[in-house]
């Protein structure tokens, strides 16, 4: 006699839970994998930052609170599995239709943002240049750097740090104190936000590199540095090559030793806050009684107040170790050459030919 098998509870059971299993593993592998998924298709980038110490539960709430990944714990349970412990810190722009995956791969390897900021300070500039320079590659506008120049306390500073910055820079006629003593060449700031003292120290770091060598050849000279780095600044703006401008220093000695006025038009568009290309001079400009100007009559055997323009190395040699010379006059063309005279007669002469071969600098304006 056979006994038909019955319900049995307990087996019924068993298979619910079996079936809960099967089918709850297949939805939590779904949505490991579907959370491990871009959060989107379109391209939409977002910037974040990863401070330094930060552990894996952290990264993952900063991405999920930034719409960057779906779920956190996908993320941990994902780094984990795939044993992703080191991810850098730093700033990184990741975007919306990035896997979890190259998330990752992009903290890993240390893909940050590169905010650094590459400025470019030319020699023969002045500090009006350099001001609107600033502005445009930095967060700092014009005004920040001509009120950091009128700061006081940060000029006093300045000297009392560097040792060929003296209290010349002082000097009330001096429009800006700085100028002539910042270092043209190219600079990299960590980002925008860098202050202008931040960028004013590199430039005055850089000066002080390269005048530290010539320190010998300062001191034994019968000028302050603050002279010469003012002979050196009108001498970078009149020549262009360093054979030139050791002559024209030449030039411009051999007039201060016979109390004669230097008579440089840069020194005159300096003193009239005008640049070069502006325009022509008018008399007035030319004779006006400043103490940049040196084309006035009251100028004579006398240097500018201070510097104009931001000075090469070159032309602080130059102003060092000048060309031993009988000129006494130059000028030069439109073309940038230099032609040297020992009297006015033989300097107004190449002017006129110059004026001839249609080779002397003139403005439109």
């Amino acid at each position: 006699m056979t006994r038909e098998e019955g319900f049995s509870p307990i087996r019924f059971i068993l298979t619910v839970c079996l079936l809960i299993i099967i089918f709850g593993g297949i939805g939590g592998i779904l949505w490991y994998t579907t959370s491990l998924n871009p959060v989107q298709k379109n391209s939409e980038k977002v910037v974040i930052e990863i401070q330094s110490g930060t552990g894996v539960k952290g990264i993952a709430e900063t991405l999920e609170s930034n719409n960057l990944i779906k779920n956190a714990s996908a993320f941990k349970i994902y780094c984990k599995l795939n044993n992703e412990k080191t991810m850098q810190a730093g700033k990184y722009e990741l975007d919306k239709n990035m896997s979890v995956k190259q998330i990752v791969n992009e903290l890993k390897n240390g893909n940050v943002v590169d905010e650094t900021v590459k400025i470019t300070f030319l020699e023969g500039k002045n500090m009006r240049w350099i001001a609107s320079t600033i502005a445009e590659a930095t967060d700092n506008t014009e005004e920040d750097v001509f009120n950091l120049l009128q700061d006081e306390e940060y000029i006093d500073s300045v000297i009392e740090k560097y040792w060929f910055v003296t209290d010349d820079i002082k000097n009330k006629d001096i429009y800006y104190p700085l100028e002539g003593y910042l270092f043209p060449d190219t600079y990299i700031l960590s980002d925008k936000s860098e202050s202008v003292e931040t960028i004013f120290g590199k430039m005055l770091d850089k000066m002080e590199s390269v005048l530290k060598p010539l320190k010998q050849d300062i001191d034994d000279s019968d000028y302050s540095i603050h002279e010469i780095l003012t002979l050196a600044s009108v001498v970078e703006l009149e020549a262009e090559n360093a054979e030139d401008r050791a002559e024209v220093a030449g030039v411009f000695y051999n007039r201060l030793n016979k109390k004669m006025a230097l008579q440089s038009d840069v020194t005159t568009y300096y003193a009239n806050k005008l640049e070069l290309s502006d325009r022509q001079l008018t008399q007035k400009e030319i004779a006006d009684d400043n103490p940049y100007n040196t084309r006035s009559s009251k100028m004579a055997g006398k240097l500018p107040v201070g510097p104009i323009a931001m000075i090469g190395e070159s032309s602080i040699k130059a102003a060092l170790n000048p060309k031993k010379t009988d000129a006494m006059f130059f000028v030069a063309d439109k073309n940038g050459k230099v032609y040297f005279s020992k009297t006015n007669e033989e300097h107004e002469r190449i002017i006129d030919e110059l004026k001839d071969q249609d080779l002397w600098m003139t403005y439109d304006k």
